[in-house]
């Protein structure tokens, strides 16, 4: 078991346990601090931190959406009732602020990976794709109102959306592999038409 904070002030601290042959995590949160994160989503206000184990950042919505698709094992005084009611439904003024955050820094990183290009910088280009794919997750999620609670698994999830993008995942493998063979341009292309379907969504 960690100390409080020794995962940083976002993950807090823990451990990784081992139950029966399955992995578990056990994660600390402060009851007040959660209670303010979900007062602040919900007037729009959002931030993005630093956090090792998470190369998208951490973005301060995680924890509501912990609340809101958390299962209480043990909840004798109602704490968790009374955040999941704060939490649920999802709150339109959170959608809002998630694309305002996040859809004009995907064509930010195409500029930047583009910039990279002619340098022929692998892990720059590979490093602004990959954020770029990240907000045009953080987006998908927010236009059909689901938590994003990791960024693990979060585009293959995102494709069976409602609201989404064709051919996503066929498109998001093809983009790799040119990165892996150092085709930048043809990576971007495809980045590219990706960031105007997201805007098509989202207007």
């Amino acid at each position: 078991m960690t100390p409080i904070g020794g995962w940083g002030p976002w993950i807090v601290g823990g451990a990784w346990l081992s139950i029966q042959g399955r992995k578990v995590d056990l994660l600390y949160r402060n009851v007040e601090a959660v209670a303010q994160v979900i007062g602040d989503c919900r007037a729009g206000n959002i931030s993005m931190h630093y956090q090792p184990g998470h190369p998208h950042g951490f973005c301060s919505a995680i924890w509501m959406g912990e609340i809101a698709l958390c299962r209480p094992l043990h909840d004798p005084r109602g704490t968790i009732a009374k955040l999941k009611a704060s939490a649920l439904p999802y709150p339109r003024s959170l959608a809002e602020a998630l694309v305002r955050r996040f859809q004009w820094e995907i064509l930010f990183s195409i500029e930047n990976a583009a910039l990279a290009v002619s340098r022929g910088e692998q892990t720059h280009v590979a490093g602004c794709v990959y954020r770029a794919l990240a907000c045009a997750a953080q987006m998908l999620f927010a236009l059909n109102r689901r938590y994003l609670i990791n960024e693990k698994g979060a585009l293959p999830e995102a494709a069976g959306f409602p609201l989404s993008i064709p051919a996503l995942m066929p498109r998001v493998t093809e983009i790799w592999k040119f990165i892996g063979e150092r085709k930048f341009e043809a990576a971007l292309t495809i980045l590219r038409s990706l960031e105007q379907d997201l805007k098509s969504l989202s207007t």
